[in-house]
C-alpha cells in the first residue's frame, strides 16, 4: 500500500473521524459514530481504498533525482 494522501487530508480525515466516533459518547449516542473509523484509520494509515480504485491522489509526485 503507497500513500495516496496528502498530509493535509490526513489531518482533515483523523479529525473528522474522531468528530464523529465522539457522537457516539456525547450527541445522539448513535451507533452512526462509528462510521467515523473509517476516516480515522484511512487518515492514519495514509492509504485510501477509493483513491486506489479511481488511481487518483492528493500526493505531490516525487521528482526522480538524475
Amino acid at each position: 500500500m503507497r500513500i495516496n494522501e496528502a498530509w493535509w487530508e490526513r489531518v482533515l480525515r483523523t479529525i473528522v473521524g474522531l468528530f464523529l466516533i465522539s457522537l457516539t459518547f456525547w450527541g445522539p449516542h448513535s451507533a452512526w459514530g462509528w462510521v467515523g473509523l473509517i476516516p480515522l484509520l484511512t487518515g492514519v494509515i495514509g492509504f485510501c481504498p477509493i483513491h486506489a480504485m479511481l488511481g487518483t491522489s492528493t500526493c505531490k509526485p516525487k521528482v526522480k533525482a538524475q
